[in-house]
């Protein structure tokens, strides 16, 4: 049974202290055929990755576009368990709450990186702080004040902690500066991909740019993550259902492709060789 958080940053794995689910989100436990695993994520990205392929013609699922809901429960029923994290220093972390979460993106669960991560910094660190605020949602200390910013990167100028240095650079004080963390995730991403070389793992000195698509495919081939595709933005369709990101048996043409227009117009403008009725 995996909880499988949905990241674009897979060479950040090293970093993680914990993972986070919406207290108020509803989750399901959904059954992988193509594995035999049971996936806990939300209803929204169960149904997306129904329609995806899992190896080859292989879909995740038996029937394509359905999925087996085993159970359905609240966030706050998963908050305080302990997992094992892949690539993690920890052995152990745990599910911890973070109201920000968007049960339209991704699967509604999030791996935290404090490290490198503005927002997962701030919220841990608010647990950590205000154990009233913790004790709300069973949130014992035990489960965050052993867990310490682990540095992962590299970054000129940043440090080896990017978001802790930025939070700091902007005077962030809590999560609720949205404006000011927005900012920070900007920066510390952009920096970090471009110019960020990691401090860990059997990759250390090189560019995260080099890194990154190595990490992600070891962790495929090991078992520990999947391909997983969601539209960048919410797309309805003419009947007014959100729309999915399929594999199917189909195909598109790019309007702009030369290498093919030019053939197309070569032969459409010879007379000998193409004729139009013209009425």
């Amino acid at each position: 049974i995996y909880l499988v958080p949905a990241t674009l940053r897979p060479e950040t794995m090293y970093g993680q202290t914990n993972c986070f689910v919406l207290p108020t989100g509803e989750y399901g436990a959904y059954y992988i055929d193509a594995t035999d695993e049971v996936f806990i994520m939300s209803a929204r990205s169960a149904r997306g990755l129904s329609c995806q392929a899992f190896e080859g013609n292989t879909y995740f699922t038996k029937e394509f576009g359905k999925i087996e809901c085993i159970e359905t429960f609240s966030g706050d029923e998963l908050l305080g368990l302990p997992l094992k994290a892949p690539n993690a220093t920890y052995e152990k972390v745990y599910t911890l709450p973070l109201l920000s979460i968007s049960m339209s993106k991704g699967t509604g669960v999030v791996t935290s990186v404090p490290s490198d991560a503005p927002d997962d910094y701030m919220a841990l660190k608010t647990l950590k702080e205000k154990p009233d605020f913790a004790a709300k949602y069973g949130i014992t200390p035990d489960m965050v004040d052993g867990f310490e910013v682990v540095p992962i990167i590299e970054i000129e100028g940043y440090g080896d902690a990017s978001a802790v240095f930025m939070c700091e650079k902007l005077k962030i004080k809590s999560a609720n500066d949205k404006a000011k963390l927005s900012q920070a995730k900007d920066e510390t991403y952009l920096k970090g991909f471009t110019s960020g070389v990691m401090k860990v793992g059997p990759y250390t000195g090189q560019k995260v740019s080099d890194a990154k698509p190595k990490i992600k495919q070891e962790m495929i081939d090991a078992g520990q993550a999947h391909l997983y595709f969601e539209p960048e933005s919410r797309v309805v369709s003419r009947t007014n259902d959100e729309c999915v990101v399929a594999a199917t048996d189909q195909w598109y043409l790019s309007y702009g492709e030369e290498s093919w227009t030019s053939a197309v117009k070569k032969h459409i403008l010879d007379e000998e060789k193409f004729n139009a009725y013209d009425p």
